[in-house]
């Protein structure tokens, strides 16, 4: 008994570190865009902004790179497809999406990904889905509807939503690679790994679209108006790269690995209730009642789609736990 008990004790210890972690995982990637938008409002262009969090992140990444380089020849195409989707796409979109339309919209469009996911899967896989799962599908969008207020003909630039639907499309892709690539899990690969190299990959392909070269580097040296407020340009980069980036995969991936899928879903979801509450108290970008109630129901369809057990005698969709054996497949791809 005082064994089982002892079990018991470090099991639940493993989980409340394990919900800890996913929290502050959590709260860093919603803090990305409120930190980015004043250096894209103070002359740097989205893309350039994404080169400097990316390639910043993958050079501190760089020893576990050279740690995991197995992984170059185990699994090329999934570093390549996390590099391109999951790093340099979805940031992309995400950062151009958030210079023309609030923090916490462009988030929530990002949301839908769970969704398309499930329409890959039902539409081009043929292959089935839950009643829960379709259900999560319609609120999501329900929601969505809210969320940028269709009565009103979109009140936020269409631009700006398609941009950040676009990163929820580049996310869809990348669920998509690591449902293929994750099965067999003794030759999983480690997912520090794939996110380190995923950052290089990505960090090499944005300095041929993005050509860092032209930046106005001398923003970064100038402080930055958050809300009106001063702040350092240098300080914001460095919150993006080491806590929004950083700190956000690496506490996020551990957090995987000692709670359920389930419950690191629920935990993912807050993260983009951080992003609406930092950018309303920090930048001042306020959603109307409808669009606060549109996004909690776009969160509750995305955690529905993602949760879902499959149907009896079926292939396991993706949205429902295939995808969750890589890295970041919990959303946390900001």
């Amino acid at each position: 008994m005082p064994v089982r008990t002892s079990e018991s004790s470090h099991v639940g210890s493993g989980r409340g570190v394990g919900l800890g972690l996913a929290l502050v995982s959590a709260l860093a990637f919603g803090g990305s865009g409120v930190a980015a938008k004043p250096l894209i409002e103070a002359g740097l262009d989205p893309l350039h902004v994404v080169w400097l969090r990316v390639a910043g992140a993958a050079l501190v990444m760089l020893p576990l790179a050279v740690r995991h380089r197995d992984l170059v020849r185990r699994r090329p195409a999934l570093l390549a497809g996390f590099g391109l989707l999951g790093v340099a796409g979805v940031q992309a979109f995400y950062f151009a999406s958030i210079s023309r339309i609030p923090v916490g919209v462009a988030l929530l469009v990002e949301y839908l990904a769970p969704a398309l996911v499930l329409g890959w899967v039902r539409f081009v896989q043929r292959r089935p889905v839950t009643r829960a799962a379709a259900l999560g599908v319609v609120l999501a969008v329900g929601g969505l509807a809210c969320v940028v207020e269709v009565w009103a003909g979109l009140s936020f630039d269409v631009l700006g939503l398609l941009l950040a639907l676009g990163a929820a499309c580049c996310q869809v892709g990348y669920f998509v690679l690591s449902d293929q690539g994750a099965d067999s899990a003794d030759d999983a690969p480690d997912p520090l790994g794939v996110i380190a190299y995923g950052l290089l990959v990505g960090a090499a392909v944005l300095t041929v679209i993005a050509r860092p070269w032209s930046m106005e580097w001398s923003v970064l040296g100038e402080s930055a108006r958050m809300n009106g407020t001063p702040v350092a340009a240098a300080l914001l980069l460095s919150w993006i790269v080491l806590i929004a980036t950083v700190l956000a995969y690496v506490t996020g991936v551990v957090s995987v690995r000692r709670l359920s899928p389930q419950v690191a879903g629920v935990v993912a979801c807050l993260e983009a209730v951080i992003a609406t509450v930092l950018a309303w108290v920090l930048l001042g970008e306020h959603l109307s009642a409808p669009q606060i109630i549109g996004g909690a129901v776009v969160l509750l369809g995305a955690f529905i789609a993602q949760s879902s057990a499959p149907s009896k005698g079926s292939v396991e969709p993706v949205a429902s736990g295939g995808a969750e054996r890589e890295p970041a497949a919990e959303g946390h791809l900001r």
